[in-house]
């Protein structure tokens, strides 16, 4: 039956090249659904990291050969305490939030945020919180899980509807990544 279906469905490919083809997916897809599955929480929460997309606000961009690129040497470590950014552009009915060259602040309606440094460094990045912690800022949108609120655009409330177990996982992966001392610079709320 199978194999009917097969050939109803693509007339012109031998049924052997569409199972080929077919085994070929599956195990190109292997590796993601394994990582996702397993018991490793460094590799689930790998996963998890990369599937949420923090690399792209967490790692500031720089300019390569074809324009803008993740500059890998900082991955996670935030907005780059070095940056100064000028103000921010005015807003207007149509444009209301505007974000850096380096990808890593971004200025709104809420003031001015910066991405988080999130490696394990321990004075600038996460590495003297718990995973308790990360669990509670992710779950209740606070710094710490009682701290100042996380602004936008971080999409905490997205990540509110994760597991615990899986936020620990995302927490275990980030503190295997390497440390990178970088004081990104306090929020600034919205200019009176």
């Amino acid at each position: 039956m199978k194999q009917l279906v097969a050939v109803a469905c693509f007339p012109n490919v031998r049924p052997a090249f569409l199972a080929l083809g077919m085994l070929g997916w599956s195990l190109a897809s292997a590796p993601a659904m394994a990582a996702s599955e397993g018991s490793d929480p460094a590799a689930r929460g790998a996963y998890l990291v990369k599937g949420f997309g923090c690399i792209d606000c967490h790692t500031p961009m720089k300019m390569g050969p074809k324009g803008p690129e993740l500059d890998m040497a900082r991955l996670f470590s935030g907005h780059p305490e070095q940056v100064k950014l000028s103000p921010p552009p005015k807003a207007d009915a149509s444009w209301v939030w505007f974000g850096s060259a380096t990808n890593t602040a971004f200025a709104g309606p809420w003031g001015i945020s910066y991405a988080a440094n999130l490696t394990p460094d321990k004075e600038t990045g996460l590495g003297s919180w718990t995973d308790a912690e990360f669990v509670q800022a992710m779950k209740t949108g606070k710094h710490g899980g009682v701290g100042r609120p996380i602004m936008p655009p971080m999409p905490w409330q997205a990540m509110s509807n994760l597991s615990d177990e899986d936020l620990r996982a995302m927490f275990h992966y980030l503190q295997s990544t390497p440390p990178i001392h970088n004081k990104v610079p306090d929020y600034q709320p919205p200019a009176q």
